[in-house]
């Protein structure tokens, strides 16, 4: 079992999102040395990452970490894609550590069905009151972008040392890693007035040969 397939079942849409992660049975330091405080009050945060033209700041308690190899294509589109899809992920994090299913930064990179589905996943996790905590990685990115403003964009994470944290007692719910542990993203978006890639649509699939080390 994963953090996020637990939400996710009682919400009934298990096939376009993933709650976190099939995770180590090992201590985990970073999730053990994080805020004291639940929700959003009294963190001690991480690096923000800036905002950058009317792109909000999304803020990030320690205990929570991202590693994205992908690197840049050399394709300024594509890039841009790429940027803004870390922001994306980041952001329903922020949401989830926020409690709150409307947060500015989330509503910024989600629309349409993907906005529906990703406000659902956001507010399991508020009714169950916990959060994430732990460590991401996000690796073997494919990105297509059309001349309509439409692009694609596939990759794998690794959720083997991310887990769910429950508020009241901060108690951190570790999970074997098992083949689920390791989930293949489809995404599509569009690049809006703003000219940030949202996101419009997400598709997940867990253990997927193309994710598994």
């Amino acid at each position: 079992m994963n953090r996020r397939t637990a939400f996710l079942t009682t919400l009934a849409v298990t096939s376009a999102l993933t709650l976190t992660a099939c995770g180590s049975d090992q201590p985990d330091t970073s999730a053990k040395g994080g805020d004291k405080a639940t929700g959003s009050t009294g963190r001690t945060p991480a690096p923000s990452t800036p905002a950058s033209d009317d792109r909000p700041t999304v803020d990030l308690p320690s205990d929570l970490s991202y590693t994205f190899d992908w690197p840049k294509t050399g394709d300024k589109e594509k890039d841009a894609v790429l940027a803004d899809s870390e922001q994306s992920i980041k952001a329903v994090d922020q949401a989830i550590v926020h409690q709150n299913p409307l947060d500015k930064a989330f509503l910024s990179y989600y629309e349409g069905e993907a906005a529906v589905q990703t406000e659902k996943f956001i507010q399991a996790y508020v009714d169950a009151k916990a959060r994430v905590t732990g460590k991401y990685r996000y690796y073997n990115p494919t990105v297509q972008v059309r001349d309509s403003g439409s692009a694609s964009l596939v990759y794998c994470e690794d959720q083997s040392k991310a887990f769910d944290m429950y508020l009241k007692d901060r108690k951190v719910n570790r999970t074997p890693v098992t083949a689920n542990s390791y989930v293949l993203y489809t995404t599509q978006l569009r690049k809006n007035d703003e000219g940030v890639w949202v996101v419009t649509k997400l598709l997940s699939e867990r253990g997927h040969d193309q994710c598994r080390p």
